[in-house]
């Protein structure tokens, strides 16, 4: 399958070439919140947590050590989440799920937005930032179930233990039953649209080149190359604000 390096004023070939697609996949990274005001890890902290490091706080020793502190940290990235909004690029994404008869998000992010957005099939490889479990049992636990325990923390209504974002930290694996998901829908789709990823997190970065090797069409959607670049279909270079809402108008939706 040839390549097609081309900015957006091509977009027309790469929906050329979707028009047969029946089963769509698109991988979503940190880039892509980024786009609404969220900060990643790469990104300096501000205010009381400018001396912090994130990859030192999003550990399970960390919240063994100071669980009040890893608690704090996420509650403050929790009000950041309130104050944003899905961007046009998410909302392109929920409008292609009208476009083809499956269409599927693979996201590394914990925000949210893509389901605020309304896209309807989400498969969250980190876990989700608003919800919480219990860190000795890992079962997921309603904020409105939960006991309140010293330090404005919460515990376990079943156990007592201390709950914890119910997100992936460093070190830790991927939700078995998310990553089975992901790696399925890799397997058998038709076109793969990799956005806003930096291609370096594994597992994560291995979706791509598995539905490349089971044929599928690979579209990179980034502002700077990557590693998966060599290896994609076709190539656009940009936000995915902007890029995707156009590639929505060339499939017809406006």
């Amino acid at each position: 399958m040839g390549e097609i390096k081309s900015p957006i004023s091509n977009l027309q070939a790469l929906v050329t070439r979707l028009r047969s697609a029946q089963r769509v996949v698109a991988l979503t990274g940190a880039g892509m919140s980024a786009e609404s005001g969220i900060p990643t890890f790469r990104d300096p902290q501000t205010g009381l947590w400018a001396k912090y490091d994130p990859a030192q706080l999003a550990t399970v020793g960390a919240f063994e050590r100071d669980p009040k502190l890893v608690w704090e940290w996420y509650e403050w990235r929790r009000a950041l989440r309130r104050e944003t909004q899905p961007n046009p690029g998410h909302y392109a994404l929920a409008a292609m799920a009208r476009v083809f008869p499956q269409f599927v998000v693979i996201t590394q992010n914990i925000d949210g937005l893509h389901r605020l957005a309304g896209s309807p099939a989400v498969i969250e490889l980190h876990g989700n930032l608003q919800r919480n479990k219990c860190s000795r049992e890992g079962v997921v636990i309603e904020r409105a179930q939960a006991h309140s325990a010293p330090g404005g923390l919460l515990a376990c209504p079943h156990c007592g233990a201390y709950l914890r974002p119910a997100v992936v930290w460093f070190g830790e694996a991927l939700p078995r039953e998310a990553l089975e998901r992901a790696l399925e829908q890799a397997t058998c789709c038709d076109a793969f649209f990799s956005i806003g990823t930096s291609g370096l997190v594994e597992p994560a970065a291995t979706l791509p080149r598995i539905a490349k090797r089971a044929g599928a069409l690979v579209v990179e959607i980034n502002p700077e190359e990557t590693p998966l670049t060599a290896l994609a279909d076709v190539a656009l270079r940009g936000k995915a604000g902007e890029i995707l809402p156009e590639l929505v108008k060339h499939l017809g939706l406006d």
